[in-house]
């Protein structure tokens, strides 16, 4: 083949990056104007990372850890670099013009998978921009879920390679599943990949079952073994993010608490009301084909609505923003999980004319994703998972397993389309297909139109608990209706103009090509105008607006330049990391902060806040109120911002950098600890847990005036003290203790501390003047980067190995 047929080959998709490129850009334009997405998660990470982006602007290697969060965490899962990985280029390209990349990066990855099926191109454009359009996409990424975004877009190339390994070539396939599950892991969203390892491991084993029938076993564990390897590999190219995560997962909220309770909801992982908090309601599963019927987001009525015109009427115009679209059974929702109501019916219509084995196990994925995305609302099936399927007690929201359903529902509908423009499938079972397909999912959007009461009740349970008055539930129930049948009717003519441009090509009366691009047009016109709805340009914003302005309190508290934290009770304060930005916060928001300073919060932190919230205004003098915050005082909370405009209150009785005490208390578990420091003077006592009772040597540790401890130096993975001790002291330094990497030396000879006060550490310093060091350095980290280098190069080797092999190969047929 010479350079010109290469070039003719190409050019079909060349013209699908550019489809999805325009498609990107034009849904995201204010980006060519310089302006940038805000989201609520976007901004959050800005402000967390803010302390480990100036450290690695300014020494060019990784702090690995940051006190400008819930007073001191690994950054694994804020902001870490693992250079040992080699494709983290092409992740890093994959996301420099976001959220547009996302989109593009989903449709090439779908456009992948449906060429490994042997699509024509033209079906395979279409089919990507229905599968990167599909709305779950939009609210994430409205939300400024990112890595979620990406995790998502490699998922449909990793498990079609996958596939291909398994059905075509073993070892391109094995390349491929490699490289997409290397940038999937990459991506660092572990929900996303868990959940995609489950949809692979369903079809594997279908894929067992029908090897095992054909008589192709030994073929299927050659194959299994070949992918094993690549597994091996990616997760070796990942090994840093993998051993990291792992390790700090030990110690995070996704762990078990060592505080005994009587708590049924407890798993190994998170607490069994937390993961299901978010279960889609049985019923809701209707809006995969009609985005309105549940309501679609938590947003107010407009002004013309039944609702907000019965409130005025009634001198409530106060209450209009407190009713919601959305009636369904969640706390509250950014949107619906709508894949489309074509991609519905070529869906139902795959199931009739696809005969080839996708169809048994991506309706087997289906049930599983949708059954157990109920959560709540189908106990039985959850509580199976998450007591005995390893992992799954890990992740929050149990919706975002709908994750597999919007990957295998497109890809059915989409080998459905393919299989009708292939003619691989006879006419007559096509038109037969379409008459039940059509008369499924168009049947059941008209019979929402005429009949809206069979969709419930339109209340939501939250207003069921409240007795409200005729006329508002009659208006809440007008609009509401409204809204599902608006939507319904929408999906039904979108289903019969589908059906419509497939029988006008059966039949002859329209061209391949023109009825590929009618329904590519339906599939862009369908989800376009769905996703406006949750995410417009009015999102966009210029780029200055991201940065935020420090306030009149934080202005004062910058001038301060020792180490010290803050407390910000202008702001939620363990749910917004705003503080983290300019301070280093007692406060902050993650997802996965770690477990002790959590019950931290829940036991002293909260309790210590609502008394100075309390007391603040009363005729108490501040040194009163601080006399009654013990956790605060040890976590050395200088500062207390109440009002942004005003200067902060400042706390006199914060414990400092360290601090002698001159007696341990040692007590027998984690909930006699967390009660103890809640009821010691923590200036003069230090709560130790037994386990750590071989370090503490003395029953009291008496010291002088003379007996000095300060902080000579710091940075995030290196803190510097300086003592001068008259005799053998305790000293207990207000730093989070995390045993995973966290070192101590004096005078340069390493030397154990231990955990006191719950969080803190702390350490027994001998006579004399010293110094003493604390370095993060976790060997996880250093040796996950060595194992990612490794695997980098072995893989390397192998994609140049494969290259040569197949250039002989084409060389001896030639």
């Amino acid at each position: 083949m010479n350079i010109s047929e290469n070039i003719k080959k190409s050019l079909p998709h060349l013209l699908a990056v550019i489809i999805f490129i325009v498609v990107s850009l034009a849904y995201f334009y204010p980006l060519l104007e310089g302006k940038i997405l805000l989201t609520n998660d976007g901004t959050v990470y800005a402000n967390s990372s803010k302390e480990i982006s100036d450290f690695r602007a300014k020494y060019g290697e990784e702090p690995l850890w940051t006190n400008s969060m819930f007073s001191g965490m690994p950054a694994y899962l804020i902001s870490t670099v693992f250079r040992g990985n080699v494709l983290r280029f092409i992740s890093t390209i994959s996301i420099l013009f976001r959220p547009a990349s996302f989109i593009f990066v989903m449709m090439l990855g779908f456009y992948i998978l449906l060429l490994m099926f042997k699509a024509d191109y033209r079906i395979a454009i279409a089919g990507a921009i229905a599968y990167g359009l599909t709305t779950y996409l939009f609210f994430i990424i409205a939300a400024g879920h990112n890595t979620k975004a990406v995790a998502l877009a490699y998922m449909a190339p990793m498990i079609g390679s996958i596939i291909y390994a398994y059905r075509r070539d073993a070892i391109k396939g094995t390349l491929l599943a490699t490289l997409f599950l290397t940038l999937e892991i990459m991506a660092n969203h572990p929900q996303i990949t868990y959940y995609a390892a489950m949809c692979v491991l369903v079809f594997i084993i279908f894929e067992g079952i029908s090897a095992l029938q054909e008589k192709q076993l030994a073929k299927f564990v050659k194959s299994s073994l070949i992918l094993l390897a690549g597994v091996i590999l990616a997760v070796g190219m990942n090994f840093g993010t993998l051993y990291t995560t792992y390790e700090y997962g030990k110690y995070s909220t996704r762990s078990q608490s060592e505080l005994q309770n009587a708590d049924v909801n407890q798993t190994s992982g998170l607490d069994k009301d937390y993961i299901t908090q978010w279960s889609y309601g049985i019923d809701e599963t209707f809006t995969l084909l009609i985005p309105n019927f549940r309501g679609g987001a938590c947003k107010p009525f407009g002004r013309t609505s039944e609702t907000v015109t019965a409130l005025r009427r009634n001198n409530l115009s106060q209450y209009v923003n407190q009713f919601q679209q959305y009636w369904g059974t969640q706390p509250w929702v950014d949107g619906p999980v709508y894949v489309g109501a074509i991609i519905m019916f070529l869906f139902v219509l795959g199931l009739i004319i696809v005969k080839e084995r996708e169809r048994w196990w991506l309706v087997a994925a289906i049930i599983l994703s949708v059954t157990l995305a109920w959560g709540k609302n189908f106990m039985f099936l959850t509580d199976l998972f998450l007591d005995y399927f390893p992992g799954y007690n890990k992740f929050r929201a149990v919706t975002t397993i709908l994750v597999i359903a919007e990957f295998a529902i497109p890809f059915l509908g989409i080998l459905a389309l393919r299989n009708i423009f292939n003619g691989s499938t006879s006419k007559n079972e096509i038109l037969k297909g379409i008459k039940i397909a059509a008369g499924i999912t168009g049947g059941l959007a008209l019979l929402f139109v005429i009949f809206p009461k069979l969709a419930g009740s339109y209340i939501s349970p939250a207003e069921l608990s409240i007795e409200l008055p005729d006329w508002l539930t009659s208006a809440l129930i007008a609009d509401r209706q409204k809204l599902l049948r608006s939507d319904a009717l929408r999906s039904f003519l979108l289903i019969m103009a589908s059906a419509g441009i497939i029988l006008a090509f059966i039949k002859e009366k329209l061209k391949k090509e023109y009825a590929i691009l009618s329904i590519a047009i339906l599939f862009l016109g369908d989800m376009w105008f769905v996703n406006k709805r949750y995410l417009d340009t009015n999102r966009f914003a210029k780029k200055e607006a991201k940065i935020p302005t420090p306030t009149q309190a934080d202005l004062y508290i910058m001038q301060d330049t020792s180490h010290f934290r803050t407390l910000n009770l202008t702001v939620s304060t363990f749910n917004d990391a705003v503080t983290s930005y300019f301070h280093k916060s007692i406060g902050g928001y993650h997802g996965a902060k770690m477990q002790r300073y959590q019950e931290l919060i829940e036991h002293s932190l909260s309790p210590d806040i609502t008394h100075i919230m309390q007391t603040a205004n009363s005729a108490q003098t501040l040194e009163e109120i601080f006399d009654n915050t013990p956790t605060l005082n040890m976590l050395n909370a200088k500062y207390v911002i109440y009002n942004p405009d005003a200067y902060p209150i400042e706390n006199e009785k914060a414990l400092g950098n360290a601090w002698f005490v001159e007696c341990p208390f040692l007590v027998e578990n984690a909930n006699e600890e967390i009660t103890a420091i809640n009821n010691t003077d923590l200036s003069v006592e230090a709560v130790i847990d037994k386990r750590f009772g071989n370090l503490v040597t003395k029953s009291s540790y008496p010291h002088s005036d003379r007996d000095t401890i300060m902080l000579m130096s710091y940075q995030p993975n290196k803190i510097v003290y300086s003592a001068m001790c008259s005799g053998e002291k305790l000293a207990v330094f207000s730093e989070i203790y995390y045993p995973a990497g966290w070192k101590s030396y004096i005078d340069g000879i390493e030397t154990p501390h231990f955990r006191a006060n719950y969080v803190l550490r702390a350490m027994v310093i001998p006579q004399g003047n010293h110094e003493i060091v604390f370095k993060f350095e976790p060997a996880s980290y250093y040796l996950g980067n060595k194992v990612a280098y490794a695997s980098s190069g072995i893989f390397i080797l192998l994609i140049i190995g494969h290259i040569i092999s197949t250039i002989r190969k084409k060389r001896k047929t030639e």
